[in-house]
């Protein structure tokens, strides 16, 4: 088994397990910087990245950028030939490991981003070339060393994000397929070569976005795997049963497909997935998010719309699609980066910029083998909360009026209507937003307010507060004043309010104290009602409330530091209430959200 940042090559043979690893990790080195890369050769963890030094004990032996160490005693070894720069990929064949990366020199020789070393020695091997770019993958596999970045040229001959070379030679292979944009991940089975990344389109082929197949010696499309998947592909890994992608977007998202580029089954996190690879007919999902989502809805910045549990930057998925309980909870923004699998020893290795696993320090390296005999299932630490108190992105699939609040807490949005007022679902992304009713005037105009129910945790007292929407209107939708969420009045316990303003459609962020009637705005300059959708954010930080219009601010004020919201009023989507001047609003709205502290 072949294994590179982002590559599993498909292995004929190897020991299957049949059951998770154990969650606790096994014996290995820390490093004092991140993992990129790993992987297996034998009983050999090769691992590079952006570190000086190895950790071993108390002790940082000297280790820049590449390091070896003895998988089943976690013992380092002497193998050291260092690199001036970040090792981005490793992928080992036989007597020789390959690295790519950002460096000029290895083993204090010139080598410009690839690079061929001796496994046991770390000697530099005969592989020497100009490259044009970063590569970010390698996978090994029918005689050539694949390699996937950012490319234009290799020793003065185009490539556009695609290279090979010859195992046997380290001549540069005619093998040549192109992309529009950068490759992030390989892998390979049989002949067939499996590309990943943010592309649009491979050898100009429009249908191939994302993710998809050449031939490994010719280079061409093959038009039979067509999966298309929602968002970008961080990683990739194949095995006897298909092929697995990890992406970002939305949230993040770990899909297993057939070699036909069907769906087998999709899990979703609330971060990007950055890493997958399989063992024993599990796969593992390594990224930075902190939960995995109970069904495969998800909202406004990845919070789980229909519940989640914890899987802080790991999780394991079975064959069928089903969640494991497997749940090492690691930690770090970034979280893992890279994950390698070896089925010969049962082991699996996790990269990336974590501090503790399983509750023990595991500085950016952890490894994982079998269950061990007796073990049984620790007790899951709880993942972070949600710095949501309520979210909403309205992709319910139930038509009973009522929309599930995506943090968790429980805020159940339920529609209030008179005069015939219906909401109406429209497209928006991945899913769907809402339509209120259109404009009209005169008391029974139809009108629809969504409204949850009144708890503390929607009262930010004098806490920093943000809050916000996407949202959709026409020109010919605006009114004096139109309320897309409203949280109290300035008449009684104070208010939060988004709303769009005026015949010039210009968004508006407004507060007021629990105990003093007067508001405070913060304007936005510019109409936001021009028939597309704009992201609306307030921000409430210390004595300054500043609106966000497309994730640029757009105008602010002073607030008083004492400002106090605290109002038994329910928190109101589309209108302040179902009366007949309630400030409706008349155009679409998706991804609602509240953050308080």
């Amino acid at each position: 088994m072949i294994v590179g940042i982002s590559a599993v090559v498909v292995a004929a043979g190897g020991a299957a397990l049949a059951e998770v690893v154990s969650s606790t990790p096994t014996p290995a080195p820390s490093f004092n910087g991140p993992v990129y890369a790993v992987a297996h050769s034998g009983d050999v963890v090769y691992v590079g990245g952006s570190f000086t030094g190895a950790i071993v004990g108390t002790k940082t032996v000297k280790r820049e950028r590449l390091a070896a160490f003895n998988a089943r005693t976690g013992s380092l070894l002497d193998w050291n030939p260092g690199a001036d720069a970040t090792v981005r990929a490793l992928a080992a064949d036989g007597p020789t490991v390959y690295a790519a990366g950002d460096f000029d020199r290895v083993a204090g020789m010139a080598r410009d981003a690839v690079a061929s070393l001796d496994a046991t020695t770390g000697k530099l091997g005969a592989l020497k070339h100009t490259v044009l770019g970063q590569p970010n993958a390698l996978a090994v596999a029918n005689g050539r060393l694949y390699v996937a970045g950012r490319l234009t040229a290799v020793d003065g001959a185009p490539r556009t994000n695609l290279a090979a070379f010859s195992t046997a030679t380290g001549a540069l292979d005619t093998w040549a397929p192109t992309t529009d944009v950068a490759v992030d991940a390989l892998a390979v089975a049989g002949t067939r070569v499996f590309l990943g990344g943010a592309f649009h389109k491979t050898n100009g082929v429009s249908s191939t976005l994302r993710l998809s197949a050449v031939d490994g010696v010719t280079g061409a499309v093959d038009r039979s795997f067509l999966p298309k998947p929602v968002s970008k592909v961080f990683a990739l890994a194949a095995d006897a049963n298909g092929v697995y992608a990890a992406l970002g977007g939305q949230g993040g998202r770990a899909v297993a497909y057939t070699f036909g580029g069907a769906a087998r089954w999709t899990r979703v996190f609330d971060g990007d997935a950055q890493a997958i690879t399989t063992l024993g007919g599990i796969t593992y999902v390594g990224g930075h998010f902190d939960k995995a989502c109970t069904t495969t809805n998800n909202g406004v910045k990845g919070v789980c719309t229909d519940g989640s549990v914890p899987r802080v930057k790991l999780a394991a998925v079975d064959g069928a699609g089903n969640l494991t309980d497997w749940a090492p909870q690691g930690n770090g923004v970034v979280g893992v980066r890279t994950l390698a699998a070896n089925p010969a020893n049962g082991l699996l290795s996790a990269g990336g910029d974590f501090t503790t696993m399983s509750g023990a320090a595991r500085k950016r390296y952890a490894s994982f083998g079998g269950p061990r005999a007796g073990e049984t299932s620790p007790v899951v630490p709880p993942a972070p909360p949600s710095p949501y108190v309520a979210a909403y992105n309205f992709d319910s699939t139930v038509t009973d009026g009522t929309f599930d609040d995506g943090s968790g807490n429980g805020h159940l949005l339920k529609t209030l209507a008179v005069n015939g007022g219906a909401l109406q679902t429209v497209r928006h992304g991945n899913g769907q937003g809402l339509a209120f009713p259109r404009k009209c005037s005169g008391a029974n105009c139809p009108r629809v307010v969504l409204q949850a129910t009144d708890v503390p945790d929607l009262n930010p007292g004098t806490k920093n507060l943000s809050y916000g929407a996407a949202v959709l209107l026409s020109p010919a939708e605006t009114s004096s004043g139109e309320n897309v969420m409203q949280k109290g009045f300035s008449t009684a316990g104070g208010q939060y309010k988004l709303q769009i303003d005026g015949i010039s459609g210009k968004p508006t962020c407004v507060m007021s104290d629990k105990t003093a009637s007067a508001i405070h705005v913060a304007k936005g300059t510019s109409s936001v009602a021009d028939g597309d959708w704009h992201s609306l954010e307030c921000r409430r930080a210390g004595t300054e409330l500043t609106i966000v219009v497309d994730d640029q601010e757009a105008g602010s004020t002073t607030v008083p530091a004492a400002l106090e919201v605290v109002t038994p009023q329910p928190l109101s989507l589309g209108g302040k209430g179902t009366g007949a001047n309630n400030d409706q609003f008349h155009g679409s709205i998706d991804d609602v959200w509240i953050s308080i502290g």
